[in-house]
């Protein structure tokens, strides 16, 4: 697997991410203003989030590219069609 597959992959995998960490901590404001969305989170905390799906993609790529270099899984018997 060359680097602009890897790249492809991991940003494919990163927005992934995002859309399941986006909820983590989101609670609705109090009062709600006039104009804005009752179901918009108060303080959406987006750098965390942002920090948070990184880590996490890394550790999936990671660890999927280990389990297809270390022989765990054979790219070549998944790709087999009988």
């Amino acid at each position: 697997m060359g680097w602009p597959t890897l790249i492809a992959i991991y940003f494919t995998i990163w927005w992934i991410v995002l859309f399941a960490v986006l909820p983590w901590g989101a609670r609705p404001p109090e009062e709600v203003e006039p104009g804005m969305a009752s179901s918009a989170p108060a303080r959406p905390m987006l750098v965390k989030k942002f920090i948070w799906t990184t880590v996490l993609t890394t550790i999936i790529v990671v660890g999927g590219r280990w389990l297809f270099t270390s022989g765990l899984i054979d790219w070549a018997e998944l790709m087999r069609i009988e």
